[in-house]
């Protein structure tokens, strides 16, 4: 199981790890700390040296509450580091947008993935993806950023209603000349869901494996770690790796993290584990 990526072969025969980028004033973590270019580049090599397989850069929170910012912010934001980052560091990036203009652009720059919260939902979006022949993360989320977490009732399961979504955004995507080998999924954990949401579908995570495409999570320092353990943010480190350990035994193959150099080795203990033996 691999994937081509703008001339890099990302190995999902085995989970990977992604590191998180975020080149924002506002993330709900780590707003600020990626926010010049100098510091994203540092942060993106420390990433990559501790053992990530891709660098994930976005310009625009998606944190509960946040409002969009304009094309030209996104842009300016992120396509300074998506090109030093290809040109100096050599590095797979993954561009985290819903905008079809950031997607063409940073495609162009050398960027190798598309990850879109908003499964291609904006106008133009499908198209752009679909002419960057790029690989795309579809999320399950309900509404808009600023407003998901305010209904988070489902009329069905919470996994049908994420099955549901999917099966149709992998339909669309086909229609738009998107190749389904070129899909992965994420149940988008954290966005319009509640706690009891969030744990019944990671409890219930591999169905989703019914449409035989690669999983990635993202749960790193999120609400539903806190609302569960009683943790600041700056205090789920531990959180996140168990739920990265049970992710790895259901199948999840890449991870969206702030802490690399931890979830590498959590990655990598829980597949020797299943493995029956060493990696290393």
């Amino acid at each position: 199981m691999s994937l081509e990526c703008a001339g890099h072969l990302l190995d999902l025969s085995r989970p990977r790890v992604m590191g998180i980028l975020n080149v924002t004033p506002d993330s709900f973590s780590d707003g600020g700390r990626s926010a010049t270019l100098d510091a994203a580049l540092r942060n993106a090599e420390q990433m990559l040296a501790d053992g990530a397989a891709m660098i994930d850069v976005g310009g625009e929170s998606t944190r509960p509450g946040a409002t969009p910012v304009s094309t030209e912010e996104e842009l300016e934001r992120v396509c300074p580091v998506v090109e030093r980052l290809v040109s100096e560091l050599g590095a797979l990036v993954s561009i985290d947008t819903s905008n079809p203009q950031v997607m063409r652009e940073t495609a162009r720059l050398g960027a190798g993935m598309i990850n879109d919260v908003r499964a291609l939902n904006r106008d133009g979006a499908l198209e752009a993806a679909a002419d960057s022949g790029l690989p795309v993360c579809l999320m399950h989320m309900r509404g808009e950023p600023d407003t998901m977490q305010q209904d988070t009732h489902y009329a069905q399961s919470i996994e049908q209603e994420v099955r549901t979504f999917l099966a149709a955004r992998i339909a669309a995507c086909e229609a738009a000349g998107i190749a389904r080998e070129r899909l992965l999924l994420d149940p988008g954990f954290g966005f319009g869901k509640s706690l009891q949401d969030n744990l019944r579908l990671y409890h219930r995570m591999a169905q989703l494996h019914e449409f035989n495409l690669p999983l990635l999570i993202g749960t790193s320092r999120k609400s539903m770690i806190g609302n569960a353990l009683g943790r600041a943010v700056e205090d789920r480190l531990a959180g996140n790796l168990a739920l990265t350990a049970l992710a790895v035994r259901d199948g999840a193959r890449l991870f969206r993290v702030h802490d690399v150099a931890p979830t590498v080795d959590a990655v990598d203990m829980a597949w020797a584990v299943l493995q029956e033996g060493t990696i290393r």
